[in-house]
């Protein structure tokens, strides 16, 4: 399954790198742009959902990797929950 990660700026300026098991983030999630921090939590969640269940139709499980991912976009979300996300890179490795 294709990988990537990317990076995203919170409204007080702390960076995370981001990590999904699949490229469909692209389909949710532009670099460049600014959502505002709820919408930016409901495209990652629903994206790394939609991810985590491609690694399940195609290995038997799901992504673990995904669902921690969703939790700490959820919690960097209640630290910092007005404002814009921006979204920076993707980044393929």
């Amino acid at each position: 399954m294709p990988e990537m990660y990317f990076r995203v700026t919170w409204p007080d300026g702390t960076a995370q790198r981001c990590y999904s098991p699949s490229l469909v983030i692209e389909d949710f999630l532009k670099p460049g742009e600014r959502y505002p921090v709820a919408d930016f939590v409901r495209r990652s969640d629903e994206a790394l959902t939609i991810a985590s269940n491609r690694v399940r139709e195609k290995y038997g499980f799901a992504c673990t990797s995904a669902a921690a991912m969703r939790d700490e976009i959820w919690a960097r979300a209640k630290a910092c929950p007005e404002g814009e996300v921006t979204v920076v890179s993707f980044e393929h490795p």
